[in-house]
């Protein structure tokens, strides 16, 4: 059963003030392009722990996320959750030209996404080769982070795949411009409770727990609380990611 999607009502010019527009999948297309987009997007504020898009459901949306961070799941053979990835702030959701949704979204803190229905930006996409370029470039951007992501979980051991996490979600967060004051700890909450990043990493959770106090105790990081991490050596824990 098709569910049913809520939307917020927006400005029609809300795209002129998009904190991401010059890096999410408008970015560069031409004014004329961004009013089409305009004129069929919707801003939608979600909830920590609210879906957005259910795996295997039909496919009636697409989405830019704007602020927050959203999780990418499936669900295994025997019923379990498997997180595929997390999405940030310009990161662009679902399937265009696809007829269902390959994986679920869920926010894992409150969120802002602009959301298209999928129809309506696939007739978009198909009229504007600039829109396929961009889809087509997110698409090998998403591939070639998806191989790194592969050589995380086959060839490095448990210190390397933390360290790993952590300067990947610190890149993430300074790309969208969350980073902290130079000279200042780089402190963020975790989306992410032990046990979710321990099945994202292929461990368990008693390892992610001892890697996080052994990173603690030779000073890389700290945890002012368990769901808080502050980068303190970024070169040498880029030294033992390698």
């Amino acid at each position: 059963m098709q569910r049913r999607v809520y939307e917020d009502s927006v400005s029609t010019s809300y795209c002129d003030t998009c904190a991401i527009r010059n890096r999410a999948i408008c970015a560069g297309l031409q004014d004329d392009e961004i009013s089409l987009l305009n004129a069929i997007g919707r801003r939608r504020h979600l909830k920590a722990g609210e879906r957005l898009l259910w795996e295997g459901d039909e496919a009636v949306l697409v989405a830019n996320v704007i602020e927050g961070v959203l999780k990418l799941s499936t669900q295994t053979v025997d019923g379990k959750e498997q997180i595929l990835g997390l999405a940030y702030a310009s990161d662009f959701l679902g399937r265009p030209f696809g007829k269902t949704t390959p994986y679920g979204v869920e926010a894992l803190t409150d969120a802002h996404v602009c959301i298209f229905q999928r129809a309506d930006f696939d007739r978009v996409a198909r009229e504007h080769p600039g829109l396929q370029h961009k889809l087509l470039e997110r698409t090998l951007s998403e591939l070639d982070r998806t191989r790194r992501w592969m050589l995380l979980l086959g060839r490095m051991n448990a210190e390397q795949k933390l360290a790993n996490f952590l300067l990947e979600m610190s890149v993430r967060r300074a790309n969208v411009g969350c980073a902290d004051v130079p000279g200042e700890a780089d402190v963020w909450a975790l989306p992410l409770s032990r046990q979710q990043i321990a099945d994202v990493l292929g461990l368990t959770i008693e390892t992610v727990s001892r890697q996080f106090t052994k990173m603690k105790k030779d000073g890389l990081i700290d945890l002012p609380s368990r769901r808080e991490v502050a980068i303190l050596e970024h070169a040498k824990l880029e030294d033992l990611a390698a």
